[in-house]
């Protein structure tokens, strides 16, 4: 336990977060609730390439 709580101390020291990663992840997550019940997956796929990329 000691050890992964010095792990994660370090980490914030030094500014290591994933909080790109989290708002990239919440991006997506609004995504695709509007577009529920998507049929067509490729075409999905496509626009999530084309708005995030």
């Amino acid at each position: 336990m000691d050890a992964r709580v010095e792990i994660y101390n370090k980490g914030f020291r030094l500014s290591r977060t994933n909080a790109a990663a989290e708002a990239f992840n919440a991006k997506i997550k609004a995504f695709r609730a509007s577009f529920r019940g998507v049929v067509d997956m490729s075409f999905f796929l496509f626009r999530l390439a084309k708005v995030y990329a």
